[in-house]
């Protein structure tokens, strides 16, 4: 075989065991979900009702850039890279704006503690389940009004 066909096959293998790779982990979380202790993570907050009378805001907060704790027997750095949308409304556009900082903060604070195994398992839903509710404690520890609904994920990038 020449060398181009070589790297054909190479590159093939490696997309076919990435897919069986992916294709496993999804299957292995679906099955997570369906435990016991999955139902309380799934409803754990429920989702506030929308006011139609209001158009939404939404607040970007740009490259939040978290270096992940090392596992066991771990030499390498791993990183997490994220862009969160904030939703709000017109009245809560600019206190949002303002608290960027202080979100930025908590939101470094939040996704610092986990491990690459950790953050390579967890879905963009949960990323920002943990960080809704890491702000939520972090405004009632405070006893202010959080000036936005809900904090979605906009980029994810784990290495």
């Amino acid at each position: 075989m020449n060398s181009k066909m070589k790297m054909i096959v190479g590159v093939f293998a490696v997309v076919l065991v990435a897919a069986g790779a992916a294709g496993g982990a999804m299957w292995w979380m679906k099955s997570q979900e369906a435990a016991p202790g999955a139902e309380k993570v799934a409803h754990a907050e429920p989702k506030k009702e929308k006011k139609s009378d209001k158009p939404a805001k939404y607040v970007t907060l740009d490259k939040v850039i978290v270096m992940l704790k090392r596992g066991p027997n771990e030499t390498t750095t791993h990183y997490l890279s994220t862009d969160l949308v904030l939703a709000t409304d017109e009245e809560g556009e600019k206190p949002t704006k303002e608290h960027l900082p202080l979100l930025r903060a908590v939101a470094v604070r939040s996704l610092s503690a986990y491990t690459l195994a950790e953050a390579s398992t967890m879905s963009v839903e949960q990323y920002a389940a943990q960080l809704n509710k890491t702000f939520n404690a972090s405004y009632a520890s405070e006893e202010r009004e959080k000036p936005f609904g809900e904090v979605m994920i906009g980029k994810l990038i784990v290495e």
